[in-house]
């Protein structure tokens, strides 16, 4: 007789289908870690765009914003209508039996106006209350374009916000920086219109530095 040769074939009995649960969580996963870089990221940038310094004569900011201003500002400038951008910085203590302990708060106010006779841009700047007479005796700047005075608007150079004596040598302490629109002393018109919805242009916590060693006096120097 002839031999008959024999091929084995088998096939699985059963393929179980990768469950649809498993892949969905592992998207949420995915999307949960991506988002977490994301604002990971966004704060490291909004911490680059201020620095504080310190040394012995107190805490001093320095800051560069990149932030996009609110719709409608441009249109409510041209009409004659003068802006007030504020920033605050308020500097505390973290405290582990009560809430944090303020230190010192600093503000610094920039108006901003449109001249329609000059075609230019005029900027008052005020360190603390900006009132009538505050104003009066403000630092004055005239800019050719928009564009100019709001890089003067979104930057401060060594803002001096706290003395060296309101802080302390050592503790966790840190600056809460700000800068918004302040859309009260905006004409009533505008406050529900355009300028309803202005408020926080850029928010920050900043780290403050250890002070500077104190260098050797001539006693102490080998």
């Amino acid at each position: 007789m002839r031999s008959v040769e024999r091929m084995d074939f088998s096939t699985p009995c059963c393929t179980k289908p990768p469950e649809p649960r498993r892949w969905v969580a592992r998207a949420w996963v995915g999307l949960w870690l991506l988002g977490g870089l994301w604002l990971g990221v966004a704060m490291s940038a909004w911490a680059q765009a201020a620095q504080l310094q310190r040394d012995g004569s107190g805490l001093y900011l320095s800051a560069r914003l990149d932030t996009e201003l609110p719709d409608g500002l441009e249109d409510v400038l041209l009409k004659g209508v003068p802006v007030h951008f504020i920033w605050q910085a308020d500097v505390r203590r973290s405290r582990w039996y009560w809430t944090d302990q303020r230190l010192a708060t600093a503000q610094r106010v920039v108006r901003l106006t449109y001249q329609p006779l000059t075609r230019r841009w005029r900027l008052s700047i005020v360190t603390g209350v900006a009132d009538e007479a505050a104003l009066a005796g403000a630092l004055h700047r005239n800019l050719d374009s928009l564009d100019e005075a709001l890089a003067v608007v979104k930057s401060v150079a060594r803002w001096r916000i706290a003395l060296a004596d309101e802080l302390p040598e050592a503790g966790d302490l840190r600056a809460d920086v700000q800068m918004r629109i302040d859309s009260g002393l905006l004409p009533r018109p505008f406050q529900v219109g355009a300028g309803a919805d202005w408020g926080v242009v850029y928010r920050a916590t900043i780290k403050v530095p250890e002070p500077a060693p104190a260098e050797p006096t001539g006693a102490d120097k080998p």
